[in-house]
């Protein structure tokens, strides 16, 4: 069964990115971040190889313990923070490794590595580790915005047409608000979960409903 190729990080990247050295001092990066309006930033040395992110809670450290006297439990609990409340650059302050991702890699790959990472961003790397870009989970979502009516498409080209190809019996397909509604009758009900999985693979497809029946093949008793 054929299928579309996925989308992936290329087609939703921002290309252009703010990026720091490792010798950047603690107020350029604050300022770099209001000026920007982002809430952290990549790390670069060498060629724009990625070594590190700096965010803003890398820097609240400072903030947290400027005029506080911790206990030395907390100070055992919380020995990384107490670290960058004392850091002065970007290489103290930022997070190593960096949690990346590969510009092919498809938006699902995208979207496990920011769950398992507890990241909002991923910086965008090739081969050799060099900058190419970022991706943001606002990025990652901008595949919900499909039209309903290509949504609807794909369904029918790669779902519907192949799982149910009888011509006297086709299975409708609509699509509202993303959501997959998949009707009619059909001879194979075993066939339903596996059309409701397939459609629910679809790029765009918040939900799917199956109003699939079995067809009457002959005299009901």
């Amino acid at each position: 069964m054929p299928t579309e190729t996925p989308h992936i990080v290329s087609d939703v990247m921002t290309q252009t990115v703010v990026a720091i050295g490792r010798g950047a001092s603690f107020k350029e990066i604050v300022r770099m971040l209001t000026e920007w309006k982002v809430s952290a930033m990549p790390v670069l040395a060498g060629e724009s190889r990625v070594v590190g992110v700096v965010s803003e809670a890398d820097l609240l450290p400072k903030e947290e313990f400027r005029d506080s006297d911790p206990s030395r439990r907390e100070q055992m609990l919380r020995l990384p923070d107490l670290a960058k409340a004392g850091a002065t650059t970007a290489e103290e302050l930022m997070s190593t490794p960096p949690v990346t991702v590969r510009a092919d890699a498809t938006l699902s790959e995208a979207a496990r590595l920011m769950a398992v990472g507890h990241v909002k961003r991923l910086p965008v790397v090739d081969a050799d580790g060099r900058l190419q870009g970022l991706v943001s989970r606002a990025d990652l979502l901008k595949v919900f915005l499909r039209k309903d009516e290509e949504i609807a498409e794909e369904v029918r080209r790669t779902v519907t047409s192949y799982l149910f190809p009888d011509p006297a019996a086709p299975v409708r397909v609509s699509v509202k608000d993303g959501v997959v509604t998949l009707s009619g009758r059909i001879r194979d009900t075993s066939l339903v979960p596996v059309a409701a999985r397939l459609a629910r693979a679809v790029e765009g497809v918040v939900g799917v409903e199956c109003e699939l029946n079995r067809a009457v093949t002959g005299p009901e008793g």
